[in-house]
């Protein structure tokens, strides 16, 4: 399967990213807006919720449900590789801790599958998640790791390298993405999942 194959190819060699760089910069900016919370540091990552997140959706305009929406629903699945090591995408993106609202972009566990759920059509985007998520996204940065030094930030959709903006990848039904940060010539590109194996009903 491409998504073990993915899985061994970050593992192999791979020493475990120290966990003490978390950053938090409540001024940081991400693609123009301040976001409160905006992590900044080296993985692992948190999912980032409570005040902060009440408070991110309101700079970037998005509703906090006090359930989830029915009238859009699709999901999609995030691979986060630095280096040759794959981050988890944590549980609980973008719900309350106390169970008080839920948003349109949110995760439930840390299989990497981004829910969509929304009580009206519209179109949501990559950028949109990340931002729900807090975590610094942007054409050379996720979190702490930036271009530089023959490393870049590098997004494939589906295993076709996206060379846009990648906040701007809207989120379709059954996508498979990958940002991977790291030298381009170390991707294994033809190994890339192009797609993810998603629970029935999904």
């Amino acid at each position: 399967m491409q998504r073990r194959r993915l899985l061994a190819l970050a593992v192999l060699g791979a020493a475990t990213l120290a966990a003490g760089g978390l950053a938090v910069s409540a001024g940081a900016r991400a693609h123009g807006p301040s976001l409160p919370g905006l992590m900044t540091g080296k993985a692992p990552w948190p999912a980032n919720n409570g005040a902060l997140l009440r408070a991110r959706l309101r700079a970037i305009g998005l509703p906090a449900l006090g359930q989830e929406g029915t009238v859009l629903h699709t999901h999609q699945h995030l691979d986060i590789v630095v280096g040759r090591t794959l981050l988890p995408v944590p549980a609980g993106i973008g719900i309350d801790a106390h169970g008080a609202f839920i948003t349109e972009l949110h995760t439930h566990d840390t299989s990497g599958i981004i829910h969509v759920e929304s009580p009206v059509r519209r179109t949501f985007t990559l950028g949109q998640f990340f931002d729900v998520w807090g975590l610094r996204f942007t054409r050379t940065c996720i979190g702490a790791y930036c271009a530089g030094r023959r490393k870049g930030l590098w997004v494939f959709v589906d295993a076709k390298r996206f060379r846009g903006d990648p906040r701007t990848i809207v989120l379709r039904s059954h996508e498979e993405i990958v940002v991977w940060y790291g030298v381009l010539s170390s991707i294994p590109v033809n190994k890339l999942p192009r797609t993810y194996p998603f629970p029935s009903g999904y």
